[in-house]
This record gives C-alpha cells, structure tokens and sequence, in this order.
C-alpha cells in the first residue's frame, strides 16, 4: 500500500537529510585558522572549484563508506572508483544520490590507467583488512605490492595529483609509493601517509574523559600510525587539558592501540572501517579546501621529514594549492612526549627501511 506524502512532509524530509550532511560537514572540518563564523562559506557551492578525486579500493570497507562521504560532498565535482571487483556496481549505486558528484566505476587492472587520468586528489584505502591477532606489519606483503602498483599507475596518470595514502601500513606504505615515484622522475612531495584517524580518535577519547563535545576539541597526533609510533601531543590540545601521570598513560596506550581495539570488538569480522572512511574523507576534504585557495588548512600526515631522525614523520601541517606549504614541526613538548617519541624512532626507522628495500628489490 502506498501511502499519499503531503508536499510539508517532503519538504521535512529533504531538510533533515539536508542537516545531516550540514552535520558531516562540521564535523569533517579539521582545526584551522578560520574562524567558526566561515564555516557556510567555505562549504558553499558557489563558488567551488571543478575537483575530480579517485579512490582507488572503493569497492572494499573503508572503500566504500568514503566513497560515499566523498559524493556527498560539494568539494567535490567528480568521483572515480577503482577496484579489481564490484566498482561498476558501487558507482551505480552512488549515482542515483540526489549531489552533483558525477560517479564513473572502473574495474580490474585494464583500467587503472583510464580510472586516474585527470584525477586531482587520489585517496587510497586499497588492499586487507587486519584480523585479530594481525599487526599492520603481518599486511605488508599483500599491500605492499598493492601500494607500488598504484603509485606506479598515478606517476604515469596523474603525476600531479595529491595522493592520500590509507592502505596499512602507512609507516611502511608511505616509503614505497615515495620510492616508486623517485623511480618514475615524479615529484614525491604531493604523497601523503593519511593518520587523521588517530586525531580522531585522541579528540575522541579527550572529550570522553573531560565532558567536551568532541568536534571542538583539536589534539595533535605525531609520528607515525602504528603503535608506539602513535604519539599523541596531550599538552598541545585544544582546549588545554590536562591529566594525572596514570591517567595520561593510560590515555596515550588507548590511542595507541585503538585499531586494535575495534578489530577485537568485530571479533574477526574487520577492522575500523567506518571511522577510517570518516577520518580519510576529512583529510581529503582539506586537502580540496586548502588545493582551492583556503587559507589556514592544517593536519597531520606522515610525509617524507627532517624534523626528526626518521625520514618520514607525521606532524601538523598547513596545507596550500600545491599540497604542503608548511610543516609546523614537533611544538613544544613534555618530557613524557619527548620520551614517546624517543622510544618510536626506532621502530619508525625499520618500517621506513622495510618499504624502501621492497622497492629497491622490484
């Protein structure tokens, strides 16, 4: 039976979908140096540049959540999906929402190549999952090879294009796509390792503990994205907190191990997808602000670095039109941070040597 809908009640409908993607919107939005009062503007479509962002894994977890962030935004004008199953589908599916992201799907390695011309920002989720019991080191094998593929497909397609790199594990990842463009003679300066997630997470946790409503709550999270690696700048965040030497360590761990934390929870059924896709969907969604004249755009990521003895290290980064135009460095640090990142370097520098070796042996 179909029930006849009054014009009022369409009308209730449309702008309740409408306030959830105005929610999104807000919430997606990373700490700058704009003022709240901007934040209509700089999500007005009028005056939009044309971006054509592709995601390259669309059809899997974090694929597929992201990609639908991703159309739902006024950021962006284009969507091209990649994947090696499903892809059509997945941008069939997409297509019929009511935004004006046009969605195309491409499938299987014949049209990589097609799925990334014209492409100004790449977000890449591809490859496993983690299961419980995994590490991000136990994926490097498969998605290794993934990483390189794609990298090698970008270099040659969309040299140019700002690519966000989601595939684990990023410390590992990261150095590989870096390698692979310097094989290609391609600027490795426009790739970057996507950590929002453990940003995400640490405002998360902050605001849980100290009653805050998380979206307002910025707390810088450097090194790299696995484990000890993680280092959360507790005495950086705003607004300024503070915690007990128990409480701070036992905050620190769970930021820390917070991956693992949901792998467990879905009990062999995945890993953080649905945060993840968030999390990626917000660093690209800086990326296309900041690419579009935005001033003050700043996140974390990990790139190739000097600000430590790791060549490659996540800090707070201000954003511009050709990617990165300032790293804004380590800030002021506690003993207990300084000691966090002491005791990462190690680690960073193994899983950095891991991905170069990989691609010097290709």
């Amino acid at each position: 039976v179909t029930l006849p809908v009054s014009q009022s009640a369409l009308r209730c409908q449309r702008q309740s979908i409408e306030s959830c993607f105005k929610m999104f919107s807000r919430l997606a939005r990373p700490q700058t140096a704009s003022t709240l009062g901007q934040l209509a503007k700089n999500f007005s479509t009028s005056n939009v540049v044309n971006r054509k962002v592709g995601v390259m894994g669309a059809s899997g977890g974090i694929g597929q959540p992201l990609s639908l962030l991703l159309k739902n935004s006024p950021l962006v004008t284009e969507l091209s999906l990649y994947d090696i199953v499903h892809t059509p589908g997945v941008a069939a599916d997409l297509s019929h929402i009511e935004s004006p992201a046009k969605v195309t799907g491409y499938v299987g390695p014949d049209q990589l190549a097609d799925s990334l011309k014209g492409c100004e920002v790449v977000v890449v989720p591809a490859g496993v999952p983690r299961k419980p019991g995994m590490t991000r080191d136990d994926l490097f094998n498969t998605n290794a090879s993934i990483v390189a593929n794609l990298a090698k497909a970008c270099a040659e397609n969309c040299p140019k294009a700002m690519i966000c790199i989601i595939s684990n594990p990023v410390n590992s990842t990261v150095p590989i796509a870096a390698e692979v463009y310097k094989k290609a003679g391609v600027d490795t300066g426009r790739i970057f390792g996507v950590t929002t997630l453990d940003i995400v997470r640490a405002n998360t946790f902050v605001a849980e503990l100290k009653g805050l409503n998380p979206s307002t709550v910025n707390v810088p999270v450097i090194g790299g994205h696995a484990g000890i690696t993680i280092i959360p700048l507790i005495s950086q965040a705003t607004p300024s907190v503070s915690f007990p030497e128990d409480q701070l360590k036992a905050l620190t761990e769970r930021i820390q191990d917070a991956g693992t934390e949901v792998v467990k929870a879905k009990a062999g059924a995945g890993s953080a997808t649905l945060s993840m896709a968030y999390a990626g969907a917000r660093f690209a969604f800086s990326m296309i602000r900041a690419m579009n004249g935005e001033a003050g755009v700043v996140e974390c990521a990990f790139i190739r670095s000097n600000v430590t003895e790791a060549a490659y290290f996540s800090t707070p980064l201000v954003l511009g039109p050709n990617g990165l135009e300032k790293n804004l460095g380590l800030g002021k640090l506690t003993p207990f941070e300084s000691k966090l990142i002491e005791n990462a370097i190690a680690e960073l520098k193994g899983s950095i040597k891991k991905g170069e070796d990989f691609v010097a042996a290709l």
